[in-house]
């Protein structure tokens, strides 16, 4: 009897161990992950690239917006975020003070679904029976979606909601497309469809939510590549195992960091990507729900990208 004791004694401390880790220790565990991506022309000086996506702010969370800031000292070259940056009425002063200095840099921006409308508490075991859901019916509370815009627009950046831009870069012309967000059914990718204009060094697609119906669409028009967050990674991922879901259509084996895309791709594993395939990179993002701040082996992120 004092074995089973014991041993239940031993199961309610591991549990309480990894209660506390992924509530308390790994969600302030920021990371930097660092990818090379081959998308330039030949010759091309490389371009550092500082995506950003998810950070679900809530005022008071400054070890989250201090970590932010920081990434200014990093001197990228263009900064994209894809969306998800609020989770509270009053967060978007909070937000535009956490990219104070990156708005001095080129950027891009789309919007997520906590763009639009505040978290609300529901069951989070939900999210692994409903991953594909929109939570259509629910009462929604709408946050000030034209306060944060006009923010990120004053700043110079490039609002890619359902619309298309370019910016020149570091002597290189950059074509951008993007959408609204797609987990909410507001993507309107036929809308601005097409390949990229002549004389345009990359074509760049940003997304919030890495749909399969935008990410064919937008590499049916040859994005040479796509930036997307929204999946947090899985965000409760198993040790040694990965994700368990992605919160769309995407596959696990593609849930955050960098792969090949290409139409179809979702029935292919990135490593038999055929020539001309697309790269994709989806952020694990930097925030989750405040009433689901979980992260477990899946650190909160955001992504350098060098092209070359």
């Amino acid at each position: 009897m004092d074995t089973v004791w014991r041993g239940a004694a031993g199961l309610v401390g591991l549990g309480a161990g990894v209660l506390a880790w992924s509530t308390v220790v790994e969600p302030r565990a920021f990371a930097l992950r660092e990818f090379e991506v081959p998308v330039l022309p030949s010759g091309a000086t490389p371009l550092r690239v500082l995506h950003l996506s998810d950070l679900h702010l809530v005022p008071g969370q400054r070890a989250k917006a201090d970590w932010v800031r920081s990434l200014a000292a990093l001197e990228p070259d263009l900064v994209v975020t894809t969306g998800d940056n609020l989770a509270h009425q009053d967060a978007v002063p909070a937000v535009l003070d956490a990219y104070r200095d990156l708005l001095e840099i080129p950027g891009v921006f789309v919007l997520g679904s906590n763009d639009y409308y505040a978290p609300f508490p529901k069951n989070p075991f939900r999210y692994f029976g409903d991953s594909h859901g929109t939570g259509s019916g629910t009462v929604r509370y709408e946050l000030p979606t034209a306060e944060l815009v006009a923010g990120f627009r004053s700043a110079g950046w490039l609002d890619l909601t359902n619309a298309r831009g370019r910016l020149d870069v570091a002597g290189l012309s950059l074509e951008f497309v993007g959408v609204d967000d797609p987990h909410l059914g507001l993507d309107r990718y036929d809308e601005v469809a097409g390949p990229a204009s002549p004389g345009t060094d990359l074509f760049v697609g940003v997304t919030h939510a890495p749909y399969l119906r935008v990410l064919d669409a937008m590499t049916a028009d040859d994005a040479g590549l796509v930036l997307a967050g929204h999946t947090h990674g899985g965000q409760v991922c198993v040790p040694f195992y990965g994700a368990l879901v992605t919160n769309c259509d995407l596959g696990t084996d593609r849930v955050k960091g960098l792969s090949r895309w290409w139409p179809g791709a979702d029935n292919a594993p990135s490593a038999q990507a055929p020539a001309g395939a697309s790269w994709l990179e989806v952020s694990a993002g930097l925030g989750a729900s405040p009433y689901s701040p979980f992260r477990l082996a899946c650190r909160p992120e955001a992504t350098l990208l060098t092209l070359v």
